[in-house]
């Protein structure tokens, strides 16, 4: 699963590498969204590239919700248990689940972020309990990670997205080794395809399965201040590498 994301590239660079405008105009037009540790939980308002706008530079809420209501009213909608934060979606059932059939095809997305966090369990007791240890995952070369999504317009004129996710790839399930899953990542070079108005289902799919190599992808553990109610996570060096003696030294 995918509940933690890092962005912290200025709006201007990633309309500049991605040859988008901005949808915000005026006194908005000044937006910045960075985020060292944007958590999923806290719901936060980040960038979106959608199928509708594919030019341009989206605000968009983390946590799908339907479109007959609206987004100011998210924290009553997801009170409720069964919507788990809608945070997340099974790209497996993308294509017959009630809320995602009809976003396959009108309503795909990416989300630019620097990297993403996964919680790896050590299968080590401490005290008694579970030993979570956060990982980093980011592009080997620095570079921006495009996740795919799907995203629908709520009753207030706002945007809202989950990230798509599918069965973990060898490196993801020897980390992520509880879920055993992993967000689908859309290499950049793919972004104009998969935001095509045309697609079948097959496309998607393929698109879907075909996803980045993870072999591009570096992963290494981090501050478990990440998973902290109480110690700020979102600030600069939560990304600094940690080494834990209950993780094996070859993911260190």
């Amino acid at each position: 699963m995918c509940y933690s994301t890092r962005q912290t590239r200025k709006k201007e660079a990633l309309q500049q590498r991605l040859q988008l405008e901005s949808a915000l105009k005026d006194q908005a037009s000044d937006l910045e969204l960075v985020h060292y540790h944007a958590n999923g939980w806290n719901h936060p308002i980040m960038w979106m590239v959608a199928q509708e706008h594919p030019n341009m530079l989206l605000p968009a809420m983390w946590g799908l919700m339907p479109s007959h209501l609206e987004q100011a009213a998210h924290k009553d909608y997801f009170k409720n248990p069964r919507t788990f934060g809608g945070l997340n979606a099974q790209s497996e059932k993308l294509f017959g689940h009630f809320i995602y059939k009809h976003s396959w095809e009108r309503r795909r997305c990416v989300i630019p972020v620097d990297g993403f966090f996964e919680p790896h369990n050590t299968q080590v007791k401490v005290k008694g309990k579970d030993f979570k240890v956060p990982f980093y995952f980011h592009h080997g070369e620095s570079e921006p990670l495009f996740l795919a999504g799907i995203y629908t317009q709520t009753a207030d004129e706002r945007w809202t997205f989950t990230i798509l996710t599918k069965a973990a790839t060898p490196k993801f399930a020897q980390i992520h080794n509880d879920k055993k899953r992993r967000p689908v990542i859309i290499p950049e070079k793919n972004i104009g395809h998969w935001l095509r108005p045309d697609l079948t289902p097959e496309a998607v799919r393929q698109l879907m399965d075909r996803d980045e190599d993870e072999a591009r992808l570096n992963a290494y553990p981090v501050s478990k201040d990440l998973y902290s109610r109480t110690v700020d996570s979102n600030r600069p060096d939560i990304i600094e590498k940690k080494e834990y003696r209950e993780v094996d030294p070859s993911f260190q």
